[in-house]
């Protein structure tokens, strides 16, 4: 079942003269123009690092490192929160068996490791504010449900801003505010759209249940996510700890990049969170683990012998000559616009998703992650025949992770959203208080002259 607003579609020949219209009087650009002139395209150097668009307190990405000729050489890659390694912060969640979430969300907005009361406080806080304004979830998501759950959360976002009395002031307290309340209310906004989808697409039974009292986010999203909330101690770390290393990843990704362009306008907080969802939303961004999982899914229906590398290789081959897979000549999960030898965080979802994988009889699967983690860069070395390294980025294990915890598919992306919206109000926060400048880069314009005709005179 499909729900469509009732309102009058364009007819076929309708659309084909639109078009036919466009392509007439728009010409081709070619980017080859644009490296001639300079233009840095996807805010890239031609080296594939990233132009330098501003400064940051929040995060840093380190892939690379420049040589005295200041040519890039790759390096082990690192992810720091506020000075701190995502390593140490997953070595402390594992030494002392701790959700540490809610302490990166703390350390991300405020600039450093809290104390044993503020932590305590801080978690109590974002408990106390999981539950959505009264009449929101019936209003806002119930009666208008979407087939896509990042379309619903951004448009419950949105909707948020009529239910803020102080909505468009812009100080500190107010934005920390806003910030603190989206953190906590975004996973019970995640679910409900999620249960009204299966309901009203699925044609299956939804349920809703109250968040629990001393429960972390990781817990919260299981314990409302599944129908009779019930899940283990394990499964609740492991999210956790995916929700850690999707916290932030510097201000150059697309969604945070989006978040910053909008706070410099002067926007408000929902509108700014708004759009880096409906960023993080694309394919290119965020949807990158759930293509993953099917790619997965085809190459082992596909290949004789998982354990013959000569055999995977073949096939990674054909994926990139497009002979195979869904046509893209993409291996997904390989490769990152910054990590060049290892993605940290790719890292510590494979070492952490090993034992889940083989309890819960994943090994088939976790296997050949590992073997197109160790043999597609080979093969990308061998058909591209360039400098540039690849390695296994973070999407190549989550994806799995969260089939293991028997997450729906439908929330792949969104649990990415959930785990970076903390990123994204720090990057706001920032933008707000010390830039004070709008974001405004230039484009050339490549069209052609033309004469105002009158109305009656034309054809």
């Amino acid at each position: 079942m499909l729900y469509y607003p009732d309102v009058p579609a364009l007819e076929p020949d309708e659309l084909e003269l639109l078009c036919n219209e466009y392509l007439k009087n728009n010409q081709h650009l070619d980017y080859h123009m644009a490296d001639a002139l300079g233009v840095k395209r996807g805010l890239r150097n031609p080296d594939g690092t990233g132009v330098l668009a501003g400064i940051t307190n929040v995060s840093s990405v380190i892939g690379y490192e420049k040589d005295e000729n200041g040519v890039p050489q790759p390096i082990p890659g690192r992810l720091v929160y506020r000075g701190v390694d995502i390593d140490t912060l997953a070595a402390e969640a594992d030494a002392h068996d701790r959700f540490l979430f809610e302490e990166v969300v703390w350390l991300l907005l405020f600039g450093s490791l809290p104390s044993a009361a503020q932590y305590a406080a801080f978690c109590k806080l974002l408990e106390k504010h999981r539950e959505l304004p009264e009449g929101f979830a019936d209003d806002m998501i119930l009666n208008s449900p979407s087939p896509d759950l990042m379309n619903k959360m951004a448009r419950s976002v949105l909707a948020m801003y009529s239910y803020d009395e102080h909505v468009d002031d812009l100080s500190l307290p107010n934005i920390l505010r806003q910030s603190i309340n989206l953190i906590a209310e975004l996973p019970t906004m995640m679910v409900n759209a999620y249960q009204i989808k299966r309901r009203v697409y699925d044609r299956n039974s939804m349920f809703f249940h109250l968040p629990t009292e001393g429960q972390s986010t990781a817990e919260h999203i299981l314990s409302t996510y599944r129908a009779d909330q019930k899940f283990t101690h394990e499964e609740a770390r492991l999210l956790d700890l995916c929700l850690l290393v999707h916290a932030d990843h510097g201000g150059g990704n697309c969604s945070t990049f989006t978040c910053r362009v909008l706070s410099s306008s002067g926007t408000d907080t929902y509108a700014a969170i708004s759009a880096a969802i409906g960023a993080l939303k694309g394919p290119k961004h965020g949807g990158a683990n759930l293509r993953v999982m099917h790619q997965l899914d085809y190459i082992l229906h596909n290949i004789e012998n998982p354990r013959d590398d000569g055999e995977v290789r073949a096939l990674l081959q054909k994926i990139m000559r497009r002979e195979a897979g869904d046509g893209t000549g993409l291996i997904y999960g390989i490769g990152h616009a910054v990590y060049t030898l290892s993605d940290p965080r790719a890292q510590i979802l494979k070492t952490h998703a090993k034992k889940m994988a083989y309890d819960k009889g994943f090994d088939e699967e976790y296997e050949m992650l590992c073997s197109i983690e160790r043999l597609a860069p080979e093969v990308f070395a061998a058909e591209k025949r360039g400098p540039k390294k690849v390695c296994a980025n973070v999407d190549l294990f989550s994806g799995l992770i969260y089939r293991m915890l028997g997450i729906s598919e439908d929330l792949y992306t969104p649990l990415f959203a959930i785990a970076r919206v903390p990123g994204w109000c720090a990057h706001r926060v920032e933008e707000v208080q010390y830039a004070n400048r709008i974001i405004r880069p230039a484009y050339k314009y490549l069209g052609k002259a033309q004469e105002y005709v009158p109305l009656a005179q034309r054809g």
